[in-house]
């Protein structure tokens, strides 16, 4: 959770991770995206089949939503993170969707 900027230290000129992110979610994801047509349910259950939950190792709190998630949610909760989608790499304390999907 800490470390995200430099995972995705990545030359995204050559790389789009979000290239085929809507098409992965229709197709790749099934049947998730067939049954969960909002957006936002699609995300968090996106998050949820990656890593099982929200709170992760009784220390993380993850908050998911679009790339205008801003952290009033989360603000005073230590150890919280934005997962973010639409975003190709992260800053502070957002993180990309996307990359969770190399957890499992």
């Amino acid at each position: 959770m800490k470390n995200h900027l430099e995972i995705v230290n990545i030359d995204f000129k050559s790389f789009k991770p979000l290239e085929f992110w809507r098409e992965y979610l229709e197709y790749g994801f099934y049947p998730f995206y067939f049954q969960n047509q909002e957006i936002g349910t699609i995300r968090e259950t996106f998050f949820v089949a990656s890593k099982g939950d929200f709170i992760i190792n009784d220390r993380y709190t993850a908050e998911i939503g679009g790339k205008n998630k801003k952290y009033k949610q989360i603000k005073d909760i230590e150890n919280s993170f934005i997962i973010a989608d639409d975003i190709e790499s992260g800053f502070g304390n957002k993180i990309p969707l996307w990359l969770f999907g190399f957890l499992y």
